[in-house]
């Protein structure tokens, strides 16, 4: 039987070959062409975005916040300085277990809650590859510590900084007030180009007010990192332009002096210079340390504060609200000398009360048998209450008001670290508004000799005395004096509208009259101040004042009968400026429940004169002048 032989198809499988090859070739064609396309849109049309993407990878932008300005007083003594410190910072975007690093950290840092919280909501906020601090100041022993394990901790490292710190703690922290961390509504506020890299800014007081000289220019370097984020080296850098240093019109001397008179009392004590305005003391005691506050208080530290009875956080000077007493008598004065309803000759019966026409009420002089016939010289230096209500019921309420306001009251002064209250001067309309009521005739009483209604600041009443000392030029309280580069002290003034219109028309004769007034509450034979004028090297006028805190009966048995209570008893005031001729130096004195303007509050004013002003006799004395 025949075999069957299969024979192989050359043709056909070289067909298949072909064809497979073509295939093959097709595809690898298209495959290279495919890659030449997309390496051609990466290298020419996405060039610059892949250049970039890989730059970053490389090379990171770093902000360099500028070094806050430096606050000095006139006599050169640093108020306000950047101390050097470590904080502990992350870089979110580089650590892989947030919760599980913090909770390793403890064993090497102390970290408590209040710096977690912190961290928390700044983490929230800011972009993960920003640096975002966890602790501030670390300790030498926390900074080795950490220095060894460093390794087990990736993108978290310790950095160093200046931290705002103020040598004078409580004594000027009202003045100066404190910087803080930049809260969400600041955020929304400030330059975001310019504030990027800073954490802090003034919260309050001249740190506040001089934000833009303080805070300085921000600066940039660029860096090339590592892949663990690491900085090798510096390829650029734009250094950052420090803040100005500003000096400040505050005698430090005279405002320890002031701080230090107060003691453990609480009230406020303003020195102004007459001559520009400028503010050589402002306490309000107590205070509180500002150092507190610069990378957060403590919530219980907080709580203390606000709890406190003695308010420490009020500004009293600016913004403690005070019923004025008989500190208010020579401006009342002088509204009628300049209204022609007294001349300084004309006299006042004082039997020892005063009664409101077709009244039955009398109203008790503080000297029960009366002062007699009484002149307007006599009314001020011994402190007249009878020649005061008869003068303010005439006056009336419209000139009164008027009066008051064109001395600074019922409005704020303008001082520059602004926050003050304006006080209140009452008027018709005042009362219409709040009260829904008129005015009526018998409410100058009380008004008359400072109480009712009529409350004033002690900036105020230091800006007022400022004005009675310069016979009616008026200036405007400032605290800041020159502002320069940093490591100079002298530069231009930046108030350059320091003095303000003088107070309408000057008429010397009433000034003069007013001004001997209060030379002899101080220093004549029967002045309200008498004691501590005494045996003083210069000349001086001042006025005592007590303010009422609660009412008392009229009755003397009843009222000497009474147990006052410390916190309602009456508050001592004084007013003053030295010396009489080329005065260079006022100042409104407040001790809350003092009791006696003239024993209480007069002493310190002439402890205050001596220490600002006999220095300049002495070395006058020295010199043969």
């Amino acid at each position: 039987m025949p075999r069957n032989y299969t024979l192989n198809d050359t043709r056909r499988e070289y067909r298949q070959v072909r064809d497979r090859i073509i295939v093959a070739g097709v595809v690898i064609c298209l495959l290279i062409a495919s890659l030449l396309a997309r390496v051609t849109y990466l290298q020419v049309f996405r060039h610059d975005h892949y250049t970039t993407l890989s730059q970053d990878n490389r090379v990171k932008i770093q902000p360099l916040p500028p070094m806050r300005g430096l606050i000095f007083s006139r006599d050169k003594v640093l108020l306000a300085d950047n101390r050097p410190s470590f904080n502990l910072e992350v870089v979110p975007e580089q650590v892989k277990d947030m919760e599980q690093a913090l909770r390793d950290l403890g064993a090497h840092v102390e970290i408590d809650e209040l710096d977690l919280a912190r961290f928390r909501t700044e983490l929230g906020r800011r972009r993960r590859f920003d640096s975002i601090p966890l602790r501030y100041n670390l300790s030498e022993e926390e900074v080795a510590n950490f220095s060894v394990n460093r390794h087990r901790f990736p993108g978290i490292d310790i950095v160093a900084s200046l931290d705002r710190y103020y040598p004078l703690d409580a004594n000027v922290a009202h003045v100066i007030g404190y910087v803080g961390m930049i809260d969400e509504p600041e955020l929304q506020t400030l330059d975001p180009v310019n504030y990027r890299g800073t954490t802090h800014v003034g919260k309050l007081g001249i740190e506040k007010a001089y934000e833009d000289l303080l805070h300085g220019a921000v600066g940039y370097q660029q860096v090339e990192v590592n892949v663990q984020g690491r900085v090798i080296r510096v390829l650029d850098r734009t250094p950052p332009i420090a803040g100005k240093n500003i000096t400040l019109t505050l005698d430090v001397s005279l405002q320890n002096l002031a701080v230090e008179l107060l003691a453990d009392r609480r009230g406020a004590i303003v020195a102004i210079d007459p001559r520009d305005g400028g503010v050589l003391a402002l306490v309000s005691a107590p205070g509180y340390d500002p150092n507190l506050f610069v990378h957060g208080i403590d919530p219980a530290d907080y709580r203390a504060l606000l709890a406190s009875s003695a308010t420490p956080l009020l500004n009293r000077a600016l913004k403690g609200r005070y019923p004025p007493g008989s500190t208010i008598k020579p401006f009342v004065g002088l509204a009628a000398l300049v209204n022609g309803l007294r001349t300084p000759e004309m006299e006042t019966w004082c039997p020892g009360w005063y009664r409101l026409p077709g009244k039955e009420r009398r109203y008790r002089d503080w000297k029960k048998g009366g002062h007699g016939h009484t002149d307007l010289e006599n009314a001020i230096a011994q402190s007249c209450d009878v020649y005061f209500y008869n003068l303010a019921v005439e006056m009336g309420i419209d000139a009164f008001s008027q009066s008051l306001w064109n001395f600074g009251f019922g409005h704020a002064t303008g001082i520059d670290i602004g926050g003050e209250s304006p006080g209140l001067v009452p008027s018709r309309e005042w009362k219409k508004n709040t009260l829904g009521q008129a005015w009526y005739p018998g409410e100058m009483v009380n008004v008359g000799i400072g109480q009712g209604s009529l409350l004033v600041t002690p900036i105020q009443l230091a800006t007022a005395v400022a004005i009675l000392a310069n016979h009616g030029r008026v200036v405007r309280p400032h605290l800041l004096d020159d502002a320069v580069s940093p490591g100079a002290y002298q530069g231009q003034y930046w108030f350059s509208d320091k003095l303000a219109t003088p107070l309408g028309q000057t008429l010397e004769r009433h000034y003069q009259a007013i001004i001997k007034a209060m030379g002899e509450v101080v220093q004549g034979p029967r002045g309200s101040a008498r004691a501590s004028g005494k045996d003083a090297a210069y000349r001086y006028a001042g006025k005592t004042g007590t303010a009422q805190v609660i009412g008392l009966p009229q009755d003397d048995a009843a009222k000497e009968a009474m147990e006052i209570a410390a916190d309602h008893r009456d508050h001592a005031l004084f007013i003053a400026f030295a010396p009489l001729e080329n005065p260079a130096i006022a100042v409104a004195i407040i001790v809350e429940h003092g009791e006696g303007g003239s024993t209480t509050a007069a002493p310190i004013a002439r402890k205050l004169f001596d220490h600002f002003l006999l220095p300049d006799h002495k070395r006058m004395a020295d010199n043969g002048g």
